[in-house]
């Protein structure tokens, strides 16, 4: 019986838990969507952003939710192998999640043409993060 009910514990547990991160990746991509939502519709600014010689182009909402959907997953999914490999998964996981966010700042202040398309990408990179980090961090069950 102690077998059955350990089961069905962690079962409701890895479900919760998983509801919790997917909800973290939504959230993410939320926060990022809505920085974006002030800044073009509502304010009319126009983010283009130009890589190396290429042509200048403009940062859309599908862009917006691809991006921060793509890096959510991989975050979630660096979580897992850790969660999976080591017991200071939660100290390794933020630390390297830290470094991310930073090396990701690089890019709208490289790539943005104006002023304002840098600052707007960049408070996007930081709205993400501010929901995806500690969200994910604090959904992370410890390892025995």
């Amino acid at each position: 019986m102690a077998s059955t009910a350990t089961r069905e514990y962690t079962t409701r547990a890895t479900a919760s838990q998983g509801r919790t991160r997917a909800l973290s990746v939504g959230g993410a991509v939320v926060a990022a969507v809505a920085v974006w939502i002030v800044a073009v519709p509502i304010l009319g600014l126009h983010l283009i952003v130009r890589f190396g010689n290429g042509s200048p182009q403009s940062v859309g909402v599908d862009f917006v939710v691809g991006a921060s959907l793509i890096a959510s997953l991989l975050g979630w999914g660096l979580l897992a192998m850790l969660e999976a490999r080591t017991s200071r998964a939660r100290t390794i996981w933020t630390v390297v999640a830290l470094a991310v966010l930073l090396v990701s700042l690089s890019l709208p202040l490289s790539a943005g043409t104006t002023a304002s398309t840098k600052a707007v990408l960049a408070l996007m990179h930081l709205a993400a993060a501010a929901v995806l980090v500690p969200s994910l961090r604090g959904g992370l069950r410890l390892r025995a």
